[in-house]
């Protein structure tokens, strides 16, 4: 049995991106009480969007984040950071103008946060290559 397919290696890297989710759902949680309503939930989006994106694109620019940490981040941590079903009830329950505002700004700028996560995997690559 190699190293990557054991047992305690599979639940290591379960545990870990248990702990990235834990880190994640409580800084969303937080942020609720800074930002709360359609603010936070835009905020942590735009946010995790950026971050996913960095991570992504550094994964194929430069590869030096190893797998596991890859999997924290993005499983774990991120997708409890960001939330798609809060945005989604949130902008079902908004007057019509602000349920197209909430859409259009999530949406701009989850792709934007992406983009420039993007263009820093680059900058970051270029620069330590």
């Amino acid at each position: 049995m190699s190293t990557e397919t054991h047992p305690l290696v599979r639940l290591e890297s379960v545990a870990l991106i248990a702990i990235g989710g834990f880190a994640g759902s409580n800084l969303r949680y937080f942020t609720g009480f800074l930002l709360p309503g359609m603010q936070g939930t835009l905020v942590v989006n735009a946010l995790g969007s950026f971050a996913l994106g960095f991570v992504l694109y550094e994964t194929i620019y430069s590869g030096t984040l190893a797998s596991e940490t890859r999997a924290v981040i993005s499983t774990g941590f991120l997708s409890s950071f960001t939330t798609y079903s809060t945005f989604a009830l949130q902008s079902a329950q908004a007057a019509p103008i602000w349920l197209i505002v909430n859409v259009v700004a999530n949406y701009a700028l989850g792709f934007t946060g992406v983009l420039v996560g993007r263009s820093l995997a680059r900058l970051v690559d270029r620069r330590w290559s």
